[in-house]
């Protein structure tokens, strides 16, 4: 990665106004936690229908709840890493006029400092109501309001993005002057379409990946490494 790219996007983040950044799977990759989609990931090992939808979990609901329960100890067990790190730092610099979506369940980045966060896929240290939508963070199985299944609180396959979320992410995409693309594939939808969302309303793209994605050919500046490389150096070379 050449100096010169690095200290490009750190000039254009000191002339910006308002930043958003879309974080993906590979920036808690960095952590040790597995994505999905690698050809090593965990839909290799598992039927995504069976795990991370609502037919699988009305037809095995303790096979899911034993999967998502040994997910969360594998996020219990790692820690965060400098790319979450140097966004909580971004943070801190543009305070409220910084927005962070991030596709991810696992909340490393509120565990790195980050504040500002909009889980558009929900989190995996919450369990909702399947039918109140009730969200508590204990591992009760049973809603206290009205008695049905608690389930996951995470977006599953076939299933709405939050609106009031996914709204507010819109809202952040529409209004940044730079948008920072961090360790994600572009393929996973609604969320795939914030950067071009930001494109069309001028904002400067920005791609962080180790990998050319579909997104590539868009964007202003592209970055080719690893977040955890790639952020703290912008850090360091903006003013």
């Amino acid at each position: 990665m050449s100096t010169s790219s690095i200290q490009a996007v750190a000039n254009a983040l000191d002339a910006s106004a308002r930043v958003c950044v879309l974080t993906g799977a590979g920036v808690s990759a960095e952590s040790g936690v597995a994505t999905f989609r690698d050809p090593d990931g965990l839909w290799a090992r598992f039927s995504p229908y069976e795990l991370a939808s609502m037919d699988g979990f009305l037809a095995n609901p303790e096979r899911v709840r034993d999967w998502y329960n040994y997910r969360r100890a594998i996020i219990n067990s790692v820690e965060p890493n400098a790319g979450h790190a140097a966004l909580a730092t971004l943070e801190r610099m543009f305070g409220e006029n910084f927005t962070l979506v991030t596709q991810n369940v696992d909340r490393l980045h509120q565990r790195a400092g980050s504040v500002r966060v909009l889980e558009v896929h929900g989190s995996i240290h919450d369990n909702r109501c399947n039918n109140c939508d009730h969200v508590r963070s204990d591992d009760e199985l049973v809603c206290p309001n009205c008695s049905s299944a608690m389930r996951p609180n995470v977006v599953w396959f076939g299933e709405d993005l939050p609106q009031d979320v996914f709204a507010a992410a819109e809202g952040a995409a529409r209004t940044c002057d730079v948008m920072l693309v961090v360790g994600t594939s572009a393929d996973v939808w609604p969320a795939a379409g914030l950067p071009m969302t930001a494109k069309m309303a001028g904002a400067q793209i920005v791609e962080i990946n180790p990998n050319h994605t579909s997104l590539t050919q868009h964007v202003h500046y592209v970055l080719a490494g690893t977040s955890a490389v790639i952020l703290p150096q912008i850090i360091e070379a903006m003013t």
